[in-house]
């Protein structure tokens, strides 16, 4: 049955993340039973080891709690979402072979001009599957591997069971558990020692079904003296039914290696998003975190990085955007497990209309982690008085011999600089565009150029009160 996309279209506030195709799924599963995870295990031609993994995350999913901290979820009835949703036959490889309507979508997203233009390697997932992945032929012969994660179980079994779980658990908490059950379709990167890849794979998740949840497994390991840069972005239309993401991210950088990972998550205010990422990194490795969370009805995402070796380094650079309806509690744990580790963050967040920005960090500094440097700013903007902003530091501190530092502000935009602005010829709204872009510019420069862009772009969407 098609879907009247038209009943849950606003004419006005479509934009390109907005816009909807109609509902032409050829299979979908609604709830949680013992029948559905066997159903998909059984469309994907999975291993019993796989299935078994997923009916022992479907037991944990309905013995375990909900989180007790954060915002409220307890409306959220999974026998109501359709927890897998096939709208293709297969994978391709040509976004010539990708159903019209589908490609329509990602075109007007930028996604194929993106490859040409900048990109190594792109995968699209549109709800439960990915409609096409592709990497340069000169990565292939250098032995990266970049595919859908669901290939990789087939193709590379070995490498898999090696990496997959060991960062984030089944037992991690409820929603992880959920996502273990019914994951489906995401990235699969592999970097061989010493390769260094001067431009970025790009995977991009959009999820179009009404009442739909998302559960995409992006996993990277990044081998010694390589570097990579993975850019994941995420958006869905907005509908009057409650959709559903629990994405899980696993990242292992190694010794001497580098991983940037870039999100803008542009989900629709009609989400509950409950994404859980985890990376380990070892001895004089990096990773460096970009974070954008825009869109979503509750996000809950607090990207977790164990400083594994000696001179492990994790940089944490994030911004949100809270309008009318939305809770967005964000933030990241560390844990510093080696002497000489370091951390930098730089956090900002922006609320109107009524909006929740709650920024939560945990740090960990165990007995061993001597001579590590923690550095923490956040900053917060609120853009009139009935919305709020909070920062909830929670610090471990096993050791005296290391550098700690956290600065919080929280302001409202001031009088006196919108009143200096609209003297110079601005409007009211001219003037809070451009303080609030100035405010977001040092995460912005953070991105790469086309996702800066894109950033602003959903920024000026926010403050004109049009997405979603």
């Amino acid at each position: 049955m098609k879907t009247d996309v038209s009943k849950y279209e606003d004419s006005k506030t479509r934009n390109i993340y907005n816009s909807a195709s109609r509902d032409n799924s050829l299979k979908k599963e609604y709830g949680l039973t013992r029948e559905i995870i066997y159903n998909i295990s059984r469309e994907k031609n999975e291993p019993k080891w796989v299935l078994d993994l997923r009916l022992k995350a479907l037991d944990l999913f309905y013995s375990l709690p909900d989180p007790s901290w954060g915002p409220d979820i307890s409306y959220l009835d999974i026998n109501k979402i359709a927890t897998y949703v096939k709208s293709v036959k297969s994978e391709a490889k040509s976004w010539d072979d990708v159903p019209s309507d589908i490609r329509n979508v990602f075109d007007k997203l930028g996604i194929p001009e993106a490859e040409k233009m900048s990109l190594a390697g792109v995968g699209a997932q549109y709800d439960s599957e990915v409609v096409y992945h592709n990497l340069s032929l000169e990565l292939k012969k250098l032995g990266v591997i970049y595919c859908n994660f669901d290939v990789a179980i087939q193709e590379y079994p070995d490498l898999v069971k090696k990496y997959f779980t060991k960062c984030v658990p089944i037992t991690d908490h409820k929603y992880i558990a959920l996502h273990y059950a019914l994951f489906s379709g995401g990235s699969f990167v592999y970097v061989p020692k010493g390769v260094k890849l001067d431009r970025p794979l790009q995977s991009y998740f959009r999820l179009n079904a009404p009442g739909a949840g998302q559960f995409e497994h992006t996993l990277i390991i990044v081998e010694d003296n390589s570097s990579v840069q993975f850019i994941e972005g995420c958006s869905a239309p907005g509908y009057n039914e409650l959709n559903l993401h629990a994405g899980c991210v696993e990242l292992f950088v190694s010794d001497n290696a580098y991983l940037r990972f870039s999100t803008i998550e542009n989900w629709s205010k009609n989400m509950l998003n409950l994404n859980t990422k985890k990376c380990f990194v070892s001895s004089n490795g990096k990773v460096e975190w970009i974070m954008g969370s825009f869109g979503s009805k509750v996000s809950m995402l607090y990207p977790l990085t164990v400083l594994n070796g000696y001179g492990a380094k994790c940089e944490f650079s994030s911004i949100s955007f809270a309008g009318k309806g939305q809770n967005l509690d964000t933030g990241l744990k560390v844990i510093h497990n080696a002497p000489h580790t370091s951390l930098v963050v730089d956090s900002k967040s922006i609320s109107k209309d009524g909006g929740i920005c709650t920024f939560r960090s945990n740090v960990v500094v165990s007995k061993n982690a001597f001579k590590s440097n923690i550095c923490l700013s956040c900053e917060s903007l609120m853009l009139d008085s009935i919305s709020r902003s909070d920062t909830i530091p929670v610090n471990t501190i096993m050791n005296d011999d290391i550098l700690f530092s956290h600065e919080a502000t929280i302001g409202k935009i001031s009088d006196s600089t919108i009143f200096y602005l609209m003297t110079r010829g601005m409007s009211l709204e001219e003037a809070k565009a451009l303080i609030v872009q100035g405010f977001a510019e040092p995460i912005a420069k953070a991105f790469p150029v086309e996702y800066a862009v894109e950033m602003n772009r959903l920024i000026n969407l926010e403050l004109e009160g049009t997405i979603g």
